[in-house]
């Protein structure tokens, strides 16, 4: 068997289809092929007959290693991954339509022009109301401001004086604290002066008095007057309440001039503007700088037309020439042709063998491309026939300007794909309720071997154990074979 015919597509592991016409003449140069031991074949009948020699005839081939692939052949639909629906900015007049429904267009191309005097029409127009927005803000504002005036000065001073009020009442918080603190601390020692005063006297009335602690006892009682005295004329606590008397009266000012400030604003904001009416204006007078801003920028870019953003068809145009789209209507429909890519639906079958990444081969007409596996949807579709599959992207790794989109294509998969190989044709392996298996024909006895299998193709499938390169593999297993009959090889031609 040469090289060649060892070197396959991958294909569903155990999928039997209908041999090709390359498989059928290699089976007809079988047959032919055994011809030439008919004479031979038929002396072994005659000794079977006889109860003598092999009881069959076994065609077998050798097994051998190889390099195996298996695929997935499908067909799709050519698509692009980028589409570009072109809306209009300007309700301009448009003057040329450079291109029609079907056409290939390059990134950069004119599609679409405007008629020039239209634009500048629509322009000095988008201008001259925009002044007259601006001419209508500003008497609504000089009128409105001659009546806040004292309303104006009426919030500046609430403002401050709510500032200061704040500060102030916190200042004095702060001022009675440390009063109160200060004269905490004074009775507390005063206290710790007494309780130690009483152990002492305690001490002088049990008869254990030394000098020592009688001129101690004598100094606490002159500690104990002195903080007395502190307590009542202490000169930080004396110095804290006279701030704290000057800091009242300045409390009590601001908060009266506040009030006076509060009668200021109720007078002033009746003849003022209401503050939605003045959030209505200034939210008109942004809208309208806004819409003038971006009108201008579109009748500046409509001046260079409608160009292409990218390689692609014309799917779909809308406009006419002579006639105007509005802002926002529909222009025309570019789809790419640099970023195209294949939709195909893979079955349940071979969903555990696809995955993103895989390379693919893509013949459309006489042409192949590269492709690689970008996306497998996450839900499955019914398709024509009721049966689910899932919706596949083959993205064109090479694409050039033959594609066409919209027809179909040929794909083929690369799922997986094994060198040195011990390969057997597929109808070899057999299956039964222990598993795979394959007879193989050893000193003209029939053995059963168990296999373990791996990828497959149309014609061969892999042996991953069981089976060694040059066994001689029974081609088809038929009725009446068992192991450990006599049987007679007679090997592919």
């Amino acid at each position: 068997m040469s090289e060649e015919e060892k070197k396959i597509e991958k294909k569903p592991k155990k999928e039997k289809k209908p041999l090709d016409k390359a498989a059928k003449k290699k089976r007809r140069r079988i047959i032919f092929g055994c011809i030439a031991g008919v004479l031979v074949i038929a002396f072994i009948v005659m000794k079977v007959t006889a109860g003598e020699g092999p009881q069959a005839i076994v065609s077998t081939t050798s097994a051998w290693t190889g390099e195996i692939e298996e695929t997935i052949n499908t067909s799709g639909t050519v698509t692009t991954l980028e589409t570009k629906n072109y809306f209009s900015d300007v309700d301009v007049k448009i003057a040329e339509v450079s291109v029609k429904a079907g056409d290939a267009v390059k990134a950069g191309d004119v599609l679409i022009t405007y008629d020039d005097e239209a634009l500048a029409r629509e322009e000095e127009l988008t201008q001259l109301s925009a002044q007259s927005q601006e001419g209508s803000y500003k008497n609504s504002i000089q009128s409105n401001n001659e009546r806040l005036g004292d309303l104006n000065e009426a919030n500046i001073n609430l403002e401050v004086l709510d500032q200061q009020i704040e500060d102030t009442e916190a200042y004095i918080k702060n001022l009675e604290a440390k009063i109160e603190k200060k004269q905490s601390d004074l009775a507390y020692f005063g206290t710790l002066l007494q309780i130690t005063l009483l152990e002492y006297q305690d001490k002088q009335a049990k008869g254990n008095f030394s000098e020592e602690d009688e001129e101690t006892y004598l100094e606490l009682q002159k500690q104990i007057q002195l903080n007395t005295y502190e307590q009542q004329n202490n000169e930080e606590i004396k110095g804290w309440q006279d701030e704290l008397e000057v800091y009242n009266d300045m409390l009590a000012g601001y908060k009266e001039y506040r009030s006076e400030m509060k009668s200021q604003k109720s007078s002033a904001e009746a003849g003022k503007m209401n503050a939605g009416a003045k959030e209505e204006l200034e939210a008109n007078k942004q809208t309208k700088e806004i819409e003038t801003e971006d009108t201008l920028k579109s009748l500046e870019t409509a001046k260079s037309g409608v160009t292409a953003e990218f390689d692609g068809v014309v799917t779909e145009i809308s406009a006419v020439e002579g006639g105007s789209v509005p802002v926002g209507g529909s222009l025309l429909k570019l789809e790419s042709t640099e970023d195209v890519m294949v939709r195909i639906s893979v079955t349940k079958y071979d969903l555990d063998k696809i995955a993103v990444g895989q390379s693919a081969r893509i013949s459309i007409g006489n042409k192949e491309y590269q492709g690689e596996v970008s996306k497998i949807n996450k839900m499955a579709e019914t398709n024509n026939s009721g049966a689910a599959v899932v919706g596949t992207e083959i993205k064109i790794t090479n694409p050039d300007s033959d594609l066409i989109l919209g027809v179909e294509a040929k794909v083929v998969i690369s799922t997986a794909k094994e060198e040195n190989a011990v390969l057997v044709p597929v109808s070899t392996v057999n299956v039964d309720m222990d598993g795979e298996f394959v007879y193989v024909v050893e000193d003209n006895i029939l053995v059963k071997k168990p296999v373990v299998t791996g990828i497959s193709s149309d014609l061969y499938i892999e042996i991953k154990e069981g089976l060694s390169e040059g066994e001689q593999v029974v081609l088809e297993v038929s009725t009446g074979l068992f192991e450990g009959m006599t049987v007679m090889a007679m090997p592919e031609q």
